[in-house]
């Protein structure tokens, strides 16, 4: 374990049994999901600083004007689209420090991650390999239109809000494949996109609050 979190390495098995076993009252079923929560480091992908919070259900800033999601908010955007099947492909949209990518690599054969902040992504990459996460592949690229060369995907993910739905994106959804991703400016809600072979299927679930989708790499 980094040196630099070794305080809280005792502890931390404790803290993060507290948060499944919360993460079981707030709703979140999938077994599968909630091993997976338990074997990543959350405190890990923060910084020290905010160590003693790492566990607890809140947001936390990680830097650029990014944050890393509640831990509620990664469980059952994971649990969404896994919907009790075994993942193959899936691709996130919005690596920032890491987290989600590390609970994906725990469900999913392969993950494929995009991140336009080059420190975040150089941050994440690191964090990443160091944790042993061999089937995470992080790329410093403008995820706003996907990542064509690893389409299809059987799982889309998004931590940031867009103000629309890409087409591009659900372009590279595979049939059977589900996208979930907050979607919205001032009021946003977490939506849940099917691809059926006879087309896309939108279900819209609850209010969220996530930093925007931009453009470009940074």
């Amino acid at each position: 374990m980094n040196s630099m979190h070794a305080g809280i390495g005792m502890t931390s098995a404790r803290t993060r049994g507290r948060m499944i076993d919360r993460l079981r009252t707030q709703g979140i079923q999938d077994e599968t999901v909630l091993a997976a929560m338990n074997s990543v480091p959350r405190h890990a992908f923060i910084d020290e600083a905010l160590s003693s919070r790492a566990y607890d259900d809140v947001s936390l800033p990680i830097g650029h004007a990014q944050t890393i999601s509640q831990p509620y908010i990664v469980a059952r955007m994971t649990e969404i689209l896994r919907n009790g099947k075994q993942l193959g492909r899936v691709l996130e949209v919005g690596t920032g420090c890491g987290y989600q990518a590390a609970v994906l690599s725990h469900v999913a054969k392969e993950v494929y991650t995009v991140e336009r902040i080059q420190p975040l992504f150089a941050k994440a990459k690191k964090q990443l390999f160091d944790l042993k996460l061999r089937n995470v592949l992080v790329r410093h690229a403008d995820g706003t239109s996907g990542l064509t060369d690893g389409a299809p995907f059987d799982g889309i993910i998004m931590a940031c809000a867009a103000p629309a739905l890409s087409a591009t994106l659900k372009e590279q959804l595979a049939v059977g494949g589900r996208m979930v991703l907050p979607i919205g400016t001032q009021e946003q809600f977490l939506y849940l996109i099917e691809r059926e072979a006879t087309g896309f299927r939108e279900t819209r679930l609850e209010p969220v609050k996530f930093v925007p989708l931009l453009m470009g790499k940074a």
